[in-house]
């Protein structure tokens, strides 16, 4: 079972791409970000581990779901699937664009307080809710929201956000986009500065937050509409 692919910096895949740096590690795959050397464009590369990708299906289930989504803003734009041997072993690279930005979770680790103030949390919440609800109007769900998957550029008032994953759980259920909005509340909670600051924020982001209790978010916020709109109707002076 292979642990980590660990290809370093100059590194040639397939012939075409040069790696560039390690994005990330996860449960099913190792992210690069890697140029392309016939047209010098920087990509990523998102390969999958051989014991998480049993004939291939989990990449091409991925594949399909993100294709399906391309009109969503907030989804990186897949490219093309590469074979990539190793040791023996082919790999699955799945090359889509590359994404500029930070994650969330570093640019909040590097904020006074690791915490936004409300009306930059609220930005971002209604940035994730808009998001979610593209996906949601095409029938899909998003399955995996975190800090560590949501990139941010800050541009003025607001945030450009970009999901740098998916999950799948089988088809696309309430339960399923439920969960996808309960996450970006939970993610908007722990942007304010989480439960070591919850008692002291102001009612309106605790008529959001709810106590993060699942029962009562999605009975306030049916739909990520329903969150966007309720959001979009508040007085946030």
């Amino acid at each position: 079972m292979i642990a980590t692919f660990d290809f370093q910096p100059g590194c040639i895949l397939a012939g075409k791409y040069e790696v560039l740096a390690c994005l990330g590690r996860g449960w099913e795959s190792e992210v690069y970000k890697i140029r392309e050397l016939s047209t010098r464009i920087e990509r990523a590369a998102k390969i999958f581990f051989p014991h998480r990708n049993p004939n291939n299906r989990s990449a091409v289930v991925y594949a399909k779901k993100l294709h399906k989504l391309r009109s969503c803003p907030l989804l990186v734009q897949y490219h093309t699937f590469e074979k990539i041997p190793y040791n023996g072993t082919p790999l699955t690279a799945f090359i889509s664009e590359y994404v500029e930005g930070e994650l969330l979770a570093d640019y909040l680790a590097r904020l006074p307080g690791r915490r936004l103030t409300v009306f930059k949390g609220i930005h971002l919440l209604h940035g994730l809710a808009a998001g979610i609800e593209s996906i949601h109007a095409l029938g899909e769900y998003h399955g995996d929201l975190h800090a560590e998957n949501v990139m941010v550029q800050r541009l003025g008032l607001t945030f450009e956000l970009r999901l740098l994953d998916l999950f799948n759980r089988g088809r696309a259920t309430r339960e399923n986009r439920q969960d996808d909005i309960c996450s970006s509340i939970r993610l908007f909670y722990d942007a304010l500065g989480g439960r070591r600051r919850y008692a002291r924020q102001p009612r309106t982001v605790k008529a959001i937050c709810c106590g993060l209790k699942r029962s009562l978010i999605v009975k306030k916020f049916r739909t990520a509409t329903d969150l966007r709109l309720y959001l979009e109707a508040q007085d946030w002076r």
